[in-house]
């Protein structure tokens, strides 16, 4: 089977996209899957995403963990598919589109893509750490030079330790300045930490303003793979039109021939 392809990244955290909008590609084979988001034996990356057809909105994403695995939400691999299907003129400039965790709004101008995350309504507080879901479960933990910090250590710990099986992904956080933070994350499904997780930085942004570590609603993240925004509306203890901003790009097309 031959299988063409689009690679895009969005701050360092890449995905294998492609154009399902005929059903060829064989969804169960999570086998072909993790071989092609192999950075060894395949064409490598975080995850993979299926472009498909919606009966009610422009288009629907798909997404697969680099296990092979289908998974919950990802924030940059929205973004990023959101510059794809503007490639694909699906749309131009504003779209609306189908996820596993509901619809997103999103805005495209020039490589920057604003993308609408779902409402949080709670928050759960945990020693030294709260968990929120952002369309994906996170543990958002505060620690100090981050720069140094094990985060693939700490991460697997709590990802199984605290979580068990399902699991939940790991943020570390560390301020920089009034506003900005820094952020690494260890992600579920990956089992490694990852240049940039959206739906973590989302959730990050959110838990330092719950916790009083932030007062603006507007808050900018650094992560190993560049920066990204988050902004939201507070209206007691719900976090609504939560919007993750940064750039998306295509890195490369390719082909390759699967026998999986």
């Amino acid at each position: 089977m031959d299988i063409t392809f689009y690679k895009y990244q969005g701050t360092g955290n890449d995905f294998v996209m492609i154009d399902n909008r005929d059903l060829k590609f064989p969804k169960d084979n999570t086998k072909l899957v993790a071989f092609l988001c192999d950075r060894r034996f395949g064409i490598g990356a975080d995850g993979l995403i299926l472009l498909e057809n919606d009966t009610t909105v422009d288009f629907k994403m798909v997404y697969y963990n680099s296990d092979g695995n289908e998974s919950t939400m990802c924030g940059n691999g929205g973004r990023c598919i959101v510059a794809f299907a503007e490639f694909l003129n699906v749309f131009k400039k504003e779209t609306t589109f189908n996820a596993v965790d509901g619809l997103h709004n999103a805005t495209v101008e020039g490589n920057l893509v604003s993308l609408q995350m779902v409402d949080v309504d709670e928050i759960k507080t945990k020693p030294n750490a709260m968990f929120l879901n952002t369309g994906s479960p996170h543990h958002v933990q505060q620690v100090t030079n981050l720069s140094e910090f094990h985060v693939k250590e700490e991460g697997k710990k709590l990802r199984y330790g605290l979580y068990g099986k399902v699991g939940s992904n790991i943020n570390f956080v560390e301020p920089v300045k009034e506003n900005v933070f820094a952020v690494r994350t260890y992600e579920r499904g990956v089992e490694d930490e990852t240049l940039s997780c959206g739906t973590g930085v989302t959730a990050a942004a959110i838990a330092m303003h719950k916790s009083g570590m932030v007062k603006s609603n507007h808050v900018f993240i650094n992560v190993l793979g560049g920066n990204l925004e988050v902004k939201f509306s507070v209206n007691d203890a719900s976090y609504s039109d939560v919007f993750l901003i940064g750039d998306a790009k295509q890195v490369f097309k390719g082909e390759i021939v699967c026998n999986i």
